[in-house]
């Protein structure tokens, strides 16, 4: 699998550089999770843009993805989707799930501000 990792203070950006999500990728893949997610990161971005294919195990290894983030309250943000995998998501009525932008600047710009609301409800308390 092919993939960059751009490791930030707040969030962890992985750009999939693949043109299928399948079973073949999604192993590697959801191990790459499993593995940011135990070094403490709790917001991933997985940039698609790349990606023209995905498949039922691709949707799979995002949801371990989306469990992963939200488990350890953080964010699992999808960005950069084409047409055909972003219907695969909306059929699956995955969209209700996942949360898809269509940009990685987007998709940051999401992060800071839900992570200013969770210090802002911190502070409530």
């Amino acid at each position: 699998m092919k993939f960059t990792v751009d490791k930030h203070e707040k969030y962890i950006l992985i750009k999939l550089n693949e043109s299928k999500l399948n079973s073949l990728v999604t192993p590697q893949l959801k191990s790459e999770l499993i593995l940011i997610n135990t070094e403490g990161q709790r917001n991933i971005i997985l940039d698609l843009s790349q990606v023209k294919f995905a498949d039922s195990s691709g949707l799979s290894s995002l949801l371990v993805g989306h469990r992963l983030c939200k488990n350890a309250e953080g964010s699992f943000i999808m960005a950069g989707l084409n047409e055909a995998v972003s219907r695969l998501v909306t059929i699956s009525q995955l969209d209700n799930v996942l949360t898809v932008v269509p940009t990685c600047e987007e998709a940051i710009d999401l992060i800071f501000m839900e992570e200013i609301e969770k210090e802002l409800k911190r502070e409530v308390k």
